[in-house]
């Protein structure tokens, strides 16, 4: 019983420490159109801190072929770790599909965070292949290079040669030694 108990606090520390991150968005409408008009505020603003946080990345996004923004990724664990967000495809600026994140740890963990990712589709090639699956995860269908900032704060444009590259972004900025391997994206139908 005491154990159970534990847990069970544990659980709702977790649920309150992710509750105050400041990525964290605890309202989810049901009704798909609101859906839709949330990511697609969420997706701009987190676009926005991306460039802000780092310089370049702007250029880099305006080169791809397409990118998938997901605002709020909120990972979580007690022994065993999960994330998961939601977020939206863009080609031209424009959303065209919404997605899910989700992947698992297991491991010394505790805590929980909220971060943005990004995936950037730099040729038409790996963009046609994501969008063809039925799902995709980073690593096993497609090589991510994530992004890493060179001493001067500027994108170090030598982790930027791959096919996909990946942005994580915390509330203290552009992450650094991020994973981003495993992680399984879905299409959402909404």
């Amino acid at each position: 019983m005491q154990r159970r108990t534990l847990l069970i606090g544990a659980a709702a520390s977790l649920g309150w420490v992710a509750s105050g991150c400041t990525t964290t968005s605890t309202d989810k409408p049901s009704n798909p159109a609101e859906r839709r008009h949330q990511l697609d505020i969420a997706s701009t603003e987190s676009l926005a801190r991306l460039y802000a946080n780092a310089r370049g990345s702007r250029e880099l996004v305006s080169k791809s072929s397409g990118i998938l923004v997901f605002p709020s990724v909120i990972a979580a664990g007690l022994g065993v770790g999960g994330e998961y967000g939601e977020g939206e495809l863009r080609i031209g600026g424009a959303p065209i599909a919404y997605y899910s994140t989700a992947s698992g740890s297991f491991g010394l963990q505790l805590g929980a965070q909220s971060k943005a990712v990004f995936f950037l589709f730099m040729t038409q090639d790996a963009l046609d292949r994501f969008r063809a699956g039925n799902g995709w995860t980073a690593g096993a269908d497609a090589s991510v290079a994530v992004l890493k900032l060179g001493a001067n704060g500027d994108v170090d444009l030598t982790t930027a040669l791959g096919p996909v590259i990946g942005f994580v972004v915390t509330n203290e900025g552009l992450m650094a030694n991020a994973t981003i391997a495993g992680t399984k994206v879905s299409r959402l139908n909404l």
